[in-house]
């Protein structure tokens, strides 16, 4: 059985919001600030207090959870769930409120942005500064400086003050120190959104090398294609509580759920316009997660206030970087030859099996409308959908289900070589 690399228990993390913040005063301060009272009292009055409850923000309760060495598990949830907190306390930047943290091993954190680097310090020295924060030899550092600036892609510049780098050079050669010092647990918090494409696959794929090396990561992101690439585990937050921590495609699943219930609008009989689309759902199914291999339908209501001439129906998928997946365009003269469409109609897009790599998307639809009305359209909500399964780890939109064979050809000049000499 691995050994425990993470234990938590009872945590819980509390802030004082609008908390005055207590600094060291002089005699100066301590005499303003007597003369000033009677005026703060004075103002203060017949103005509402706050409430107690209203000034303590939880942004951690109660959690308790194991993570075993070797795993690599994705922490999910909304803004504010309490995802950068929890790493905050197991890195030790700040103290829990109640319970404890055990952990195991050395810790390797990246949480914001060269996070532990001084901007008057060069790439070279900043590298050997972060590496001891993490507690590694000088020798460690050595062996390890020329495959962290080869990754960073900074070996120009690294005896130039990272004060001067832009914020694509800081991130790179921050992650580039917090993945090649070998912690035994690695902590890395979104970090990535701030890179271009290029440079997010190359850190997914240095913290998959990570990973097969048997050593811990907790990696908080939104991008839930990297996350289930990445993680076999996930733990969903919300509001500062665990909802649910254990296999990486449930845990996508009730995060989804979380946010579409926080985010969906009230559903009504029609729009307040009068005119658009209701609520967008897969068609038999109360799940969001969509097998690659296996086709879906999804429906809404068409609400038309008026009478319309004419329109044009748009249903478009995007990915998570917003490419389009696909464009599908319907004329109203598809639908039937009524010269006036008013009303409430149910509308339906069957779609099959489109084999897509595993994670986030995102489908929607549009209508032009014609006539008095040609200058409007109208736009519903996105359904968001997981999409799983085999993933190509290359980042590609498509991972089809394909039959490979390989067989030595008959004009092999080897093959008719080697013949040759079994005549001689």
């Amino acid at each position: 059985m691995s050994e425990t690399a993470i234990r938590i228990c009872n945590l819980s993390k509390r802030y004082q919001i609008g908390a005055p913040q207590q600094r060291y005063q002089t005699l100066r301060d301590s005499i303003a600030s007597g003369i000033m009272a009677p005026w703060r009292r004075l103002m203060a009055v017949g103005r509402p207090k706050p409430k107690a409850e209203d000034s303590v923000l939880w942004a951690l309760q109660d959690l308790n959870f194991e993570v075993k060495a070797g795993e690599v598990i994705g922490v999910i949830g909304k803004n504010g769930a309490g995802k950068s907190t929890l790493l905050k306390v197991l890195s030790r930047i700040t103290e829990p409120t109640t319970g404890y943290a055990e952990i195991r091993g050395r810790i390797g954190s990246l949480l914001e942005v060269g996070t532990g680097f001084h901007n008057e310090l060069t790439g070279r020295e900043n590298i050997f500064l972060n590496g001891a924060i993490l507690g590694m030899k000088q020798a460690e550092i050595r062996r390890q400086f020329d495959a962290i600036v080869a990754f960073s892609e900074v070996d120009r510049f690294v005896d130039t003050p990272v004060k001067f780098y832009s914020s694509g050079m800081y991130l790179r050669l921050a992650f580039a120190v917090a993945a090649h010092l070998e912690p035994e647990t690695l902590l890395i918090d979104e970090v990535l959104a701030v890179g271009d494409l290029a440079f997010q696959k190359k850190c997914l794929g240095k913290m998959g090398e990570v990973a097969e090396q048997g050593r811990t990561i907790l990696f908080v992101s939104h991008n839930m294609g990297a996350v289930r690439s990445l993680c076999n585990k996930g733990i969903v937050l919300d509001g500062g509580r665990l909802l649910q921590y254990g296999d990486i495609g449930s845990a996508i699943e009730t995060y989804y759920n979380v946010t579409a219930a926080s985010s969906s609008p009230k559903e009504t009989s029609t729009p307040k316009s009068g005119f658009g689309f209701g609520p967008v759902h897969l068609v038999d199914s109360e799940s969001r997660t969509v097998d690659q291999k296996e086709g879906f339908e999804v429906a809404t209501t068409l609400h038309l206030a008026h009478p319309v001439c004419g329109f044009t129906l748009l249903c478009q998928m995007e990915d998570m970087h917003q490419r389009n997946v696909f464009h599908l365009r319907r004329e109203s003269s598809d639908f039937g030859t009524d010269k006036e469409w008013l009303g409430a109609y149910d509308l339906r897009v069957k779609i099959p099996a489109l084999w897509l790599e595993p994670g986030m998307y995102g489908v929607y639809f549009k209508i032009l409308l014609r006539g008095n009305l040609a200058s409007s359209r109208y736009v519903s909500e996105v359904l968001h959908l997981d999409f799983a399964g085999e993933s190509s780890g290359w980042g590609a939109v498509l991972t089809p289900s394909t039959e490979w064979s390989m067989v030595r050809a008959a004009t092999d000049p080897v093959q008719t070589l080697d013949a040759t000499a079994a005549t001689l």
